[in-house]
């Protein structure tokens, strides 16, 4: 049994496909094939059933491909004790973020963390929340910017900041006379959310339950849709709608600034949580401690910063 034999089952699992997984382990078909039945023969176990049109993974096989993500981990923290001394703030650390968050935390945090680790790369990818858990539990990214609730066995969280949500409305709206908007108004309004896929979403629902019921007796008014917070704004300054933003969404954009006003959401304020998630067998500590320093010392002044939060381990 070798490493290169449990990474070829592992990209077999993951791409239910002997080609697929032969192309990411940048090896020929028959080679990943001849290595798995190898190491099916050596165990005495089958991992893979194989149809004409169809691959499955057999339990036994599962919970052995399990066991060797973990030993393919285990084996990465052996390199890592073994040249012991070196700067665990040196080298790449591959992050991903959320798309609600990354285009307004990375601005700041990228010339911070270059300051504070100039020597550790950030490759970063951005996507949602259910394909940033997929990469995370593979071990494709290091690190994940996402928000609470979030539970993923063998994952550590820990809490940053809490931000605020704000209600966005073009400039003519008779809002804008309000000091505060109280979540239920939403429902009588053209509301603008964000696609189904995203957390922003489901957050803005769950923090307006009218929304919710107004949908269920037919009675919510049309609910346009937006791919990225930077279009609803848009679409919001051209009086489409209003919307719900998080709060360090909401400024810098001075062309259409005129055309929108923001207030704030009458007490309780609707917030979401984002936190820091990285698998518990992540041999860089140290790394993740200076990434979430740096996010601390990011000028994001409509947030509050979370010191000294525990981590929290799924187990």
């Amino acid at each position: 049994m070798t490493l290169t034999e449990l990474r070829y089952i592992i990209a077999v699992a993951r791409e239910r496909h002997f080609g697929r997984a032969a192309q990411a382990c940048h090896v020929s078909q028959p080679t990943l094939s001849v290595a798995v039945r190898k190491l099916e023969d050596e165990l005495g176990v089958t991992l893979f059933e194989r149809a004409a049109n169809e691959l499955t993974i057999t339990p036994l096989g599962q919970r052995i491909i399990t066991q060797a993500q973990r030993a393919l981990e285990e084996a990465a923290l052996i390199k890592r004790i073994a040249q012991e001394g070196k700067d665990p703030l040196v080298g790449p650390l591959h992050l991903g973020v959320i798309y609600t968050v990354g285009p307004y935390l990375l601005p700041h945090l990228i010339p911070l963390l270059h300051k504070s680790a100039p020597r550790m790369t950030l490759l970063i990818e951005e996507g949602y929340t259910a394909h940033l858990t997929e990469r995370l539990r593979r071990g494709e990214v290091d690190v994940i910017v996402i928000s609470l609730p979030f539970a993923e066995p063998g994952v550590v969280t820990q809490a940053v900041y809490d931000e605020p949500f704000k209600v966005v409305l073009p400039v003519q709206h008779p809002w804008k006379k309000e000091k505060s908007i109280k979540p239920r108004a939403l429902a009588q309004e053209n509301l603008l959310l964000l696609g189904a896929g995203h957390c922003f979403r489901d957050q803005v629902l769950k923090a307006c339950p009218a929304l919710n019921r107004a949908s269920a007796v037919g009675s919510l008014q049309r609910t346009l849709e937006g791919g990225s917070l930077e279009t609803i704004r848009h679409m919001v300054a051209s009086g489409a709608g209003i919307t719900v933003l998080p709060c360090t969404s909401v400024h810098g954009h001075e062309a259409e600034d005129h055309l929108l006003v923001t207030r704030p959401f009458a007490d309780p304020v609707p917030k979401r949580r984002i936190a820091l998630a990285w698998r518990s067998s992540f041999p860089r500590p140290e790394a993740v401690a200076a990434l979430r320093a740096a996010i601390h010392a990011c000028p994001l002044r409509c947030v509050t910063m979370l010191d000294n939060l525990p981590h929290h381990a799924k187990s």
